[in-house]
Order: structure tokens, then C-alpha cells, then sequence
């Protein structure tokens, strides 16, 4: 039984679980040394339908926490809907979330708190030592086995794989993540804290996320649209123990979740996403959303009417006709088409009283289906773009449409290309 808890908190730790009893209670453990007042926090345990000693655990950690548990069915991965379950129980104005595994220093809470104080409409990203995407430091089990977490931590700080693995783009902004294009990217549910009212706000957690990964960065990406900032505390970090995760099955799972994660939001910041996730690393989205971003301000002036006129005569009204870098203004004569262009005011300027589609896209992964049109028309406002994702744009027009044609303009500045 949870030890009665009778005033209202400052902080809820919403801590989802599955199988994982011995991990978890040193999670507990770790949170039991908070030099905060237990009356100022609560931790909720929400159980993603273990068939271990979890609920034992839980029970146990009653008797130095104030502590409650939620347990849903195994359905299959449910991590969202177990989060957004203990997000449902908590009393505080702040969630806290951190992974069965995150293990803490005394002062963690109180550091939080105090980050969390007259931020208003702030996400905060909790800095997390030793987690390896690629697998487990070698050595850092035996390291952390019986000793305390900040002492771990000041061992081992200097050693380049202890980092966290998103500490280059971190350091990318001086550690301000005001100075980034994507602050959301980096929203990484195993460490992480939001205000109750900002997280209910845009839904909570997408609870159709039912595989590992990415369900924390699209959460983040709602964040920001809804005009959440995000800020890094060093200071409240958190030191993740290794769990031996599969690492081919997890990218194979977050490879998959990118897809719904790119219907919901069809937008070029996500489009580049899915691509990453084809090939490298998602990490590396703020460098290609910079260059998109830059690419646009110097095309924005850029049109393609002339051009497009002169492929009138090529394309198919009966088929159908998308137009990939479609800009602010077309020819009058260009039967319904759909435009495509990563500059959203450009876009809905041509879109505005025509019978045109829009869609907000740089062509990389369009919404539009497999051979939705006849023909698919690429224009010079492509051009600039061509060195780092000419192959993606043409693999993507192949894909829409039954065949493939390049402006006069854009075929020239691609020839001039080089190579």
C-alpha cells in the first residue's frame, strides 16, 4: 500500500516499466535520496503490463516514497499510453519523465524545480550520461554496480562515450537551445520534464505509437508548433544504465514509427527526419534543416512561371500533373496540379484561388501516393538543393508519377554541376 500523501505536490516523475523489477528498484532507490521533502514530489509507476516482481517492487518503495502505481494489460509496446496513464495520476502542475534505468543524484529534484521556476511554457531536456544509442559503454556496468550515481558521473565525466549522445548538438548552440532550428529533436523521454498544461495542451503522448522510438520527438515537435521553448539543464542530469538493448531491432522499430510520425505532420523538418532515418542519424537534422532554411531565403524571389510554361505542352491535364518546387505564381494555363514547395507562404500564394493541391514539402517524401500523378514536373527552385538530395528528389518524383521531367533551367544548373 502507498503511504498517504497529503499535500498537493510540486512535481509528479511518471516512471513507465516492463519487466525490468531489480532495475527499477534502484531507479526508486535513487529517487528515495531526494534531499527535496517527500511531500513535495510524487512518483508514479506506470507498468506496461509486467509479469515480473514490479508491483512488489513498487510496494516495497512505499515505505520512504510516496509513491502510486498504474498497470495496463501487455498489449504490445504501450510506453506512450503508459505515460500518458501516469501523466492522468499525477497531481502536480510539472511532469516529470524519466526511464526505469535513469538513476539520479540527491539534489536532482531540487535542481528541476528550481530550472522549472518562472519558465513558463518551457520543456525542459534533463542532460543523460552514459546512455549509448549504439550499445553499452564498455566497462560502465561493473562501474556503476553498487555505486552512488554522482559518483559515477564524476569519474567517468571526461570520457567521450559517457556523453550524451546528443551532447554535439548541444554544444552546436553553446547549450542554449534557443539558438536552434530543432530544439524538439532532441526531447528524449528518458529525462525530460514539461509543465501539466503544456503537455495536455497538444494531447499528451500519441498513444498509435506502438513500436520503440521517436513518440518523445513527435511529442516535442507539438511542443514546439504549439510555442513550447525548450532549455538543457546540466545540472538536474540523469545517469542512464546500460539494458543491453537490441540496437538493430530498436532502429529497425523507430525506422518504422518515422512513417506515421511523417503522416501526421507533412512538413519539411519531419521530411528530412525520414530521410535520416533511411541512412544516418536523426541527430544530424538540425545541420539539413539549416541548409534548407538558408536555401529558401535565397530563392524566395525565384520564380518558375516562364519555365513551367514552356513544359505545358509536355504534360498530361487527363493524368495529372505535380510539380516539384512550384514557388508563389504558375501559368495560368497549368491545369489542376498538385504544388509542392518547402516555402510554406510561397506555397499557399500559388495555391490561393486555383484549383491547385498544396503541399508543404521539399519532395524528399511527399504525402502524395505511389503513382499518383502522370508526370512530374522539377523546376530550378530545386537547384540549389540538387548536391545534397538530387537522388532522394528524383527517387521521390519516380515514386509519384509514371514519369520524370526536369525544367530546361534545372537540368542546366544540375549539368553544371560538380560531380
Amino acid at each position: 500500500m502507498s503511504r498517504p500523501i497529503s499535500t498537493e505536490p510540486h512535481l509528479s516523475v511518471v516512471i513507465p516499466t516492463y519487466n525490468r523489477a531489480e532495475t527499477l528498484r534502484q531507479t526508486l532507490e535513487h529517487l528515495a535520496r531526494q534531499r527535496m521533502p517527500t511531500e513535495m514530489f510524487e512518483v508514479i509507476v506506470s507498468d506496461d503490463g509486467s509479469f515480473d516482481d514490479t508491483r512488489a517492487v513498487v510496494d516495497d518503495a512505499a515505505a520512504t516514497l510516496p509513491i502510486r502505481y498504474h498497470f495496463q494489460p501487455d498489449d504490445g509496446f504501450r510506453a506512450g499510453a503508459a505515460r500518458n496513464a501516469g501523466a492522468r495520476m499525477a497531481r502536480a502542475p510539472i511532469l516529470v519523465f524519466l526511464d526505469t534505468g535513469t538513476f539520479v543524484a540527491p539534489d536532482f529534484l531540487e535542481l528541476l524545480l528550481a530550472e522549472h521556476a518562472g519558465a513558463r511554457r518551457t520543456a525542459l531536456i534533463g542532460y543523460s550520461w552514459g546512455y549509448d544509442i549504439d550499445g553499452t559503454m564498455p566497462g560502465l556496468a561493473e562501474a556503476m554496480d553498487g555505486v552512488l550515481p554522482e559518483d559515477v558521473v564524476a569519474r567517468y565525466r571526461d570520457v567521450p562515450s559517457f556523453a550524451d549522445p546528443r551532447h554535439r548538438q548541444f554544444a552546436a548552440g553553446d547549450f542554449d537551445l534557443g539558438l536552434l532550428a530543432t530544439p524538439w529533436v532532441l526531447f528524449w523521454s528518458l529525462n525530460c520534464s514539461v509543465r501539466a498544461e503544456d503537455f495536455w495542451r497538444v494531447g499528451g503522448f500519441d498513444e498509435e505509437f506502438r513500436r520503440w522510438g521517436v513518440e518523445d520527438l513527435e511529442l516535442g515537435y507539438r511542443l514546439f508548433k504549439d510555442g513550447v521553448g525548450f532549455r538543457l539543464t546540466r545540472t538536474a542530469w540523469g545517469l542512464h544504465a546500460p539494458q543491453g538493448r537490441d540496437r538493430d531491432a530498436n532502429m529497425v522499430d523507430g525506422k518504422a514509427n518515422v512513417q506515421p510520425f511523417l503522416t501526421k505532420h507533412p512538413e519539411p523538418p519531419v521530411e528530412i527526419i525520414w530521410k535520416l532515418m533511411q541512412r544516418t542519424n536523426l541527430l544530424d537534422l538540425e545541420d539539413n534543416y539549416r541548409f534548407l532554411l538558408t536555401h529558401a531565403e535565397r530563392v524566395r524571389a525565384v520564380e518558375v512561371t516562364a519555365e513551367v510554361e514552356r513544359e505545358l505542352s509536355h504534360l498530361d491535364p487527363a493524368g495529372g500533373t505535380a510539380i516539384l518546387g512550384a514557388g508563389g505564381r504558375l501559368p495560368a494555363g497549368l491545369r489542376r496540379a498538385a504544388l509542392v514547395d518547402f516555402d510554406a507562404d510561397l506555397l499557399a500564394k500559388a495555391a490561393s484561388g486555383s484549383p491547385h493541391t498544396a503541399h508543404h514539402a521539399i519532395g524528399l517524401r511527399t504525402s502524395l501516393a505511389d503513382d499518383a500523378v502522370e508526370t512530374v514536373l522539377l523546376t530550378s527552385r530545386l537547384a540549389g538543393l540538387w548536391s545534397r538530395w538530387g537522388p532522394d528528389l528524383l527517387t521521390e518524383a519516380h515514386r509519384i508519377g509514371r514519369s520524370v521531367r526536369l525544367t530546361e533551367a534545372l537540368a542546366r544548373q544540375v549539368r553544371a554541376l560538380p560531380y
